[in-house]
């Protein structure tokens, strides 16, 4: 065979990666595109880069020819950074911190100063919504979020208003514009939402929980009650996506974390149905917004996943890539998903471990991360190992 005749199909797995210099990077600010020409009667494609101001991670999720995956970190802001873990010892409320537009954008650059992940994502939590709402709540260190009068009939769901968040949270605007400038568009500006039925459960549990006791009694037993606050969220969460993406943000996370508490059956019933509405609606006024999909222990629930409408399935790492990548189907991007934990291991398992999920990832629409959010007391020095080894593959 001519050597003008191999193509990359033709490769082994084990061929897939290169690894170059970190210095030799190729920039987010270019895209690929294909030439093909005729050399004695042989068609073949030669990868040329052209300009264009569309961040990495965008260009990945569309299917477009890229050099290496996209990479950036579930909770890469804060938790395990000193710079962080300083600035917490000045504002030890976690509320100050994510309601502060100077305070988030800080907080929100610290990894990007010093990483340059490909998606920066917005510092915030998924229940900031949740005051401008009517449902008081406050998040205590050591204990996570606290819900003060968790509701427990029709009455009390009547009480539940629809978020507004110019009026609400109008730091987290401020905060994404402020982003878009200082990103320059080297990066992704990511924002994240909650889930309804995500966001139901911390509500009706009174904060976080083990057994999910408090929204499964209600689900069974007064489904009328849980769906209108499942429709509060629902139309609430699709006006927070749009006031984040008219803000400055190019794509969206959206976290239903709790959602495979829930049986097949009932997830159909009280989770799929209004993730399917957030994205239609979404769609409708912002078609070009790619939504992400996070829910963790999902590999029951993959292809529900899957049905939602959602341009990405971000994968914990209890799934395969490469088994996962089959149930989904190539159309679909996918996120994810090496273990957490395998950052508190050495540099060469580190390695190993990044690469082994690349390579069941392939090389169309892959976001590399972690399946989870970074634990605290990861070493930083390891986080920064993982992206500069995600940053020095090539396809």
């Amino acid at each position: 065979m001519s050597i003008l005749q191999v193509s990359t199909s033709s490769l082994s797995s084990s061929t897939l990666l290169s690894i170059s210099p970190r210095k030799s990077l190729s920039s987010p600010t270019k895209s690929c595109r294909i030439v093909r020409c005729s050399v004695e009667g042989t068609t073949v494609t030669e990868r040329k880069i052209s300009a264009t101001s569309e961040p990495l991670l965008l260009r990945a999720v569309k299917g477009e020819v890229v050099d290496r995956p996209p990479v950036w970190l579930m909770r890469q802001a804060g938790r395990y950074m000193k710079s962080y873990q300083t600035l917490c010892e000045k504002y030890p409320s976690f509320r100050d911190r994510s309601e502060n537009a100077d305070l988030v954008v800080e907080i929100s650059l610290q990894p990007w100063k010093v990483f340059k992940p490909d998606g920066v994502i917005l510092f915030s939590d998924i229940l900031t919504p949740l005051s401008g709402m009517n449902i008081p709540f406050d998040i205590v260190k050591g204990k996570g979020p606290i819900i003060f009068n968790p509701p427990q009939s029709a009455a009390d769901v009547d009480q539940v208003r629809e978020f507004i968040p110019e009026e609400s949270v109008p730091y987290v605007g401020e905060a994404l514009k402020r982003l878009r400038n200082e990103v320059n568009n080297e990066a992704a500006v990511l924002g994240f939402v909650g889930a309804p039925f995500t966001l139901s459960s911390y509500v009706i549990e009174g904060g976080s929980s083990k057994n999910f006791t408090q929204i499964k009694r209600l689900a069974f037993s007064q489904p009328k009650v849980l769906h209108a606050l499942l429709q509060k969220f629902t139309t609430s969460m699709i006006t927070y996506i749009r006031y984040q993406a008219d803000s400055g943000a190019q794509a969206v996370q959206i976290f239903d974390s709790w959602a495979t508490e829930l049986s097949p059956v009932d997830f159909e019933e009280f989770s799929l149905p209004y993730l399917k509405q957030i994205v239609e609606a979404v769609k409708q006024t912002h078609p070009n917004l790619p939504l992400i999909l996070y829910a963790s222990g999902s590999g029951g629930l993959l292809e529900r996943l899957a049905r939602t409408g959602v341009d990405v399935v971000s994968l914990d790492w209890t799934v395969d890539m490469a088994e996962g990548r089959d149930r989904l189907g190539r159309d679909i991007a996918v996120q994810g998903n090496v273990d957490p934990g395998v950052l508190f291991g050495s540099k060469e398992f580190i390695t190993s471990r990044i690469h082994d999920t690349v390579k069941k990832a392939g090389r169309d629409k892959h976001i590399l991360n972690l399946g989870h959010g970074i634990k605290v007391g990861t070493p930083e020095e390891n986080v920064a190992h993982f992206f500069e080894v995600a940053q020095g593959i090539r396809y």
